[in-house]
């Protein structure tokens, strides 16, 4: 593996993550390379989509290695457009 190759391996996780609003009960569903940085932003009022449900709180993250491959996993999970189908990934 070259050195590249490695550094990306060992540092360049990416995240699809939920949130739940701990005020409206609803979800959000995103992906990011930094989710301690990305829910605090949500927390802050920052992002139009859920400066009203503040605060949140992650209830669930996956982890992957591409970019790409957190955001198809963040489309399919929103494709599904399940409250049901979020509740049993958070119970499995």
């Amino acid at each position: 593996m070259e050195t590249s190759e490695l550094v990306r391996a060992v540092f360049m996780k990416y995240f699809t993550y939920i949130l739940k609003s701990t005020y409206r009960g609803q979800f959000y569903i995103g992906s990011t390379q930094n989710l301690k940085a990305r829910i605090i932003k949500h927390n802050s009022g920052q992002n139009k989509s859920t400066k009203e449900g503040i605060p949140w709180v992650l209830v669930y993250h996956e982890e992957y290695e591409t970019r790409s491959d957190a955001y198809r996993r963040e489309k399919e999970i929103k494709s599904k457009k399940s409250r049901k189908y979020i509740e049993n990934l958070l119970n499995s």
